[in-house]
C-alpha cells in the first residue's frame, strides 16, 4: 500500500502553532502522531497548536519529567507523552499505555523512537527539522486514517486552504510498499 506524505515549511513558531491548529481539525479518534525531531525543533510548539485547534485554552508544557500530560478535550482525551528520559521501552508499562491505547484518545508521543517496541504504529509521525528560514515538517501516514488527515490538511487541489505564511514545499510524493514509521 502506498502512503503519502507531505513537507511544510514552518517560518516561525507561530505558523507552527498554526499548522498544529489545522491540523487538529483533520484528525480523527482514537489517533497516534508520533513527532520526532532534534532538541529544540518544536515537538511541544506543534502540539500546543493541535491541543489549541481541538479546544484547550490553557497552558501546554513539555511532560520531559512526568512524561504524560494528559488534556480534557471535546472529542475524549489527549495525552502528550515525552519519552526523552524512558531508558528501556519496558517502562512504558508503567504509564498505563495500553489503557489508554484501549480508549477513543488522542496519542501525541515526543521521542517515539525510546518506546520503539512498546508503542503502536502512528497514524502519523512528523519529523521536524531546522530550515534556514524557520522550521521543514515532513508529515508522514502510516494508515488510512493518517492518509485521511493529510489529504485534509493538504488537499489535492491545495489551493487557498494552507495559511500563506506557512509554504507547502513539496505537495505530495506517494511512497510504494514502505510503512515503517
Amino acid at each position: 500500500m502506498s502512503r503519502r506524505r507531505v513537507t511544510l515549511a514552518a517560518a516561525s513558531e507561530a505558523d507552527q502553532v498554526a499548522l498544529g491548529s489545522r491540523l487538529a481539525g483533520c484528525l480523527s479518534w482514537p489517533f497516534v502522531v508520533f513527532l520526532e525531531g532534534d532538541l529544540g525543533t518544536g515537538k511541544t510548539t506543534l502540539v500546543r497548536g493541535i491541543l489549541r485547534g481541538l479546544g484547550h485554552q490553557g497552558n501546554v508544557k513539555s511532560p520531559t519529567y512526568t512524561l504524560i500530560e494528559p488534556y480534557a478535550l471535546g472529542a475524549g482525551t489527549g495525552y502528550h507523552l515525552d519519552l526523552y528520559r524512558v531508558g528501556d521501552p519496558g517502562e512504558l508499562e508503567y504509564l498505563g499505555l495500553r489503557d489508554l491505547l484501549a480508549e477513543s484518545s488522542l496519542l501525541l508521543v515526543e521521542w517515539p523512537e525510546r518506546g520503539a517496541g512498546e508503542l503502536p504504529i502512528p497514524d502519523l509521525a512528523i519529523h521536524i527539522r531546522y530550515a534556514p528560514q524557520g522550521r521543514e515538517l515532513e508529515l508522514r501516514a502510516h494508515s488510512a486514517a493518517g492518509e485521511a488527515a493529510l489529504r485534509g490538511l493538504v488537499p489535492m487541489d491545495v489551493g487557498s486552504k494552507i495559511p500563506p505564511s506557512i509554504a507547502l514545499r513539496l505537495e505530495s510524493q506517494e511512497e510504494n510498499g514502505r510503512n515503517q514509521p
